[in-house]
């Protein structure tokens, strides 16, 4: 994770009006190896910024497929991708509004053809933290929410407010891997109702007390922990990755980009098995992280880890 809050972002055109520099994005088109005339799917849109760069790639007879979670990104992403819609060379876009694990339904359901690449940039967006209404950091003040979806149906005040301290507990623990998980979820569930980010904060800071050397705010964890609770983000990865065999054209390329060690680690385990099965051959022996010029220019890339492989 990264800078101050060690909270890592995605996906953005680099806009400075969404205060978002997309991640390793030369890294992420270089291993995509994008085919002009292909068909992609960039899997967490975002704001458009991987997406923007693959479409200049693909020319008009290419098609891209942007999915996403967050409505409100999405239209951002959808004026950023059409500004070249009338372009001759523009390839098709489609956009969609949903969960990448369910890609490879959608696919079926919409072309027998399969995809030439898929790109995830799997963290949470500048656009969501900046954003104190939607709850997902502890830097302004805002409700307790953190839904990438707005339309789910669970909040983290519901998490917060309504799950018992030994649940509370381990999910702080098993997605935060914070080891004061049990002292935090102790002083939450003796603290409630809690109903904004910076009252939850300063339950947490107050329980947990900084450990000596301790560079990032005692709350981080718990509220990533949360984060992706709420989001069943691991779920989703999964997902995406078990349907990624049978999306992927042969020599046809993933890319992910993550940002904690429970997402790499799914990642590297998914690659790994792949190619013990013959399916995949791996393209980035290590992971590919942000060059210090990168880190430089936006601290929250210094958690990046892209992994790539290519469908034998």
């Amino acid at each position: 994770m990264a800078d101050g809050l060690d909270i890592p972002e995605r996906g953005g055109h680099g806009g400075a009006e969404s205060g978002h520099v997309t991640v390793l994005l030369k890294e992420a088109i270089d291993f995509l190896a994008v085919r002009r005339g292909g068909t992609y799917i960039d899997a967490t849109v975002g704001l458009g910024g991987h997406s923007y760069e693959i479409a200049r790639r693909l020319g008009a007879q290419g098609r891209l497929i942007g999915v996403d979670r967050d409505p409100a990104a999405l239209e951002i992403a959808r004026e950023r991708l059409v500004v070249g819609a009338d372009a001759a060379d523009w390839p098709a876009i489609e956009l969609r509004h949903g969960s990448f694990s369910e890609l490879a339904n959608d696919q079926r359901r919409t072309t027998n053809d399969q995809v030439d690449g898929i790109l995830a940039d799997v963290g949470v967006s500048s656009f969501q933290l900046n954003t104190p209404a939607r709850g997902f950091s502890f830097q302004a003040d805002g409700p307790l929410d953190m839904r990438m979806n707005p339309q789910s149906e669970l909040t983290a005040e519901q998490v917060v407010n309504q799950f018992d301290e030994v649940t509370l507990a381990n999910l702080i623990y098993e997605f935060g891997e914070e080891r004061r998980s049990r002292r935090i979820a102790r002083a939450i569930v003796r603290s409630r109702p809690i109903s904004s980010t910076a009252e939850l904060a300063a339950v947490i800071s107050a329980a947990a007390r900084s450990m000596k050397h301790e560079r990032i705010h005692p709350a981080t964890r718990t509220f990533q922990a949360l984060r992706i609770f709420v989001n069943r983000e691991l779920v989703e990865l999964r997902g995406l990755l078990e349907a990624a065999p049978q999306l992927l054209e042969s020599s046809g390329r993933m890319v992910i980009i993550s940002f904690h060690s429970l997402e790499d680690r799914i990642v590297k385990d998914a690659f790994r098995d792949g190619v013990k099965q013959g399916i995949y051959r791996v393209l980035t022996k290590k992971p590919v992280t942000a060059s210090q010029e990168e880190v430089d220019r936006n601290p929250r890339s210094r958690s990046a880890k892209l992994r790539a492989i290519e469908k034998v």
